[in-house]
């Protein structure tokens, strides 16, 4: 082990239980945690905590600082679990898993707030979308959830009546169809409305994309339907922060962002695994990888050649890039039980959060009436 890392095996624990020791480790499985020596500090500078997905291992992480300035880690198991998104004040949080769309509210809780714990999330409302197989996942200005629905190749949001209710879909699928055309993925939201999308490839027709995922993605702008960028390899994750457009070229294992005027990927820094994930804070970026995927599916994609040119192995993990430099500051290797990450989002203002499940003895006793108001 490096001397600049720091190893714990955390978790398996229920999120009401705080854990960062190996013998919290139990019937969920054995999770391998390595992180930079300095991570913990850098949390503490920025006055921000972590949650992150992982769709193969069914689980959600929260990622943030004990009382004693040491990194914390707890978890809740979700069937599927994919995207996230965070509200700027971290007070709301939206997940999707397999069938459903979970909107979460902080709650102000003394008893947890005396065990060191500043934020936990309870559930307050969820939509019932069945399984299509939803992406990233984003509130609007209205609070409401957008999502990309990558069955039906359309960007949707929730209903109260049907699964979802679609709201644009790329000028070149000629019908909403459960066949994954061009397997849209990847969501960015400017202003509180969805203005990037991305996508593997062009096509109209069943798994279509499949056949171009070496260099058929595209980046599409959703309020003129313009395609602006293109030649790219599975991109995933754009987001707007800061006046840029950034996205994870993932089958090359680039980040960086799109040069809206030359209609360009610019890449900022090569990462050895395959990206998915990305959120902001400061000059930083987070960025979530996974392992090399091998399957039939994804089998031979530029991302191999890559790594054996840099003399790299793939890893499953988080990395912490500066953006005025391209360097990665800090990073956190996971293995064992979790192989691949699907999200990553930054909680601000959060020292060591915490979420609740379904739990019927937990929830029966979250109570949050309003405030007092005039006449009721």
């Amino acid at each position: 082990m490096k001397k600049n890392e720091k190893k714990i095996q955390p978790v398996s624990a229920a999120a009401t239980k705080t854990a960062s020791t190996a013998e919290q480790a139990g019937k969920a499985g054995n999770l391998e945690f390595i992180h930079s020596r300095l991570f913990p500090q850098w949390m503490a500078e920025q006055k921000v905590s972590l949650a992150f997905s992982t769709y193969h291992a069914n689980r959600v992480f929260f990622l943030g600082l004990s009382p004693k300035g040491e990194i914390n880690m707890t978890m809740q198991t979700f069937p599927r679990v994919m995207g996230l998104w965070a509200s700027a004040d971290a007070q709301t949080l939206y997940m999707s898993h397999l069938f459903q769309i979970l909107r979460f509210e902080t709650l102000p809780d003394q008893e947890y707030l005396k065990k060191g714990v500043d934020r936990m999330y309870v559930p307050r409302h969820a939509f019932t979308t069945g399984d299509s197989d939803i992406h990233d996942i984003a509130a609007n200005k209205h609070g409401l959830p957008v999502f990309v629905n990558t069955l039906y190749s359309c960007l949707a949001t929730a209903s109260t009546q049907y699964s979802f209710e679609p709201i644009w879909k790329p000028n070149f699928i000629s019908k909403l169809a459960p066949e994954d055309r061009c397997h849209l993925n990847g969501l960015a939201m400017l202003d509180g409305n969805p203005k990037y999308v991305t996508c593997v490839a062009k096509s109209d027709v069943t798994d279509g994309w499949r056949e171009h995922r070496s260099d058929g993605g595209l980046v599409i702008d959703v309020t003129t339907d313009d395609e602006v960028a293109g030649g790219l390899a599975m991109p995933h994750s754009p987001r707007c922060y800061n006046g840029k457009l950034y996205v994870h070229n993932s089958g090359r294992g680039e980040f960086g962002y799109v040069d809206l005027k030359a209609g360009k990927f610019e890449p900022i820094a090569f990462c050895p695994g395959y990206l998915r994930g990305l959120s902001f804070v400061g000059h930083y970026a987070v960025l979530g990888m996974s392992l090399s995927r091998h399957n039939i599916n994804f089998k031979g994609l530029p991302l191999d050649d890559a790594l054996k040119n840099h003399h790299a192995e793939a890893r499953c993990g988080i990395q912490v890039v500066d953006l005025n430099t391209g360097d990665v500051v800090h990073n956190i290797r996971l293995g064992g039980v979790v192989q691949e990450l699907y999200d990553v989002v930054t909680l601000a203002n959060t020292r060591n959060p915490i979420a609740l499940n379904f739990n019927k003895s937990d929830l029966a006793k979250m109570l949050n009436p309003p405030p007092p108001r005039d006449g009721v």
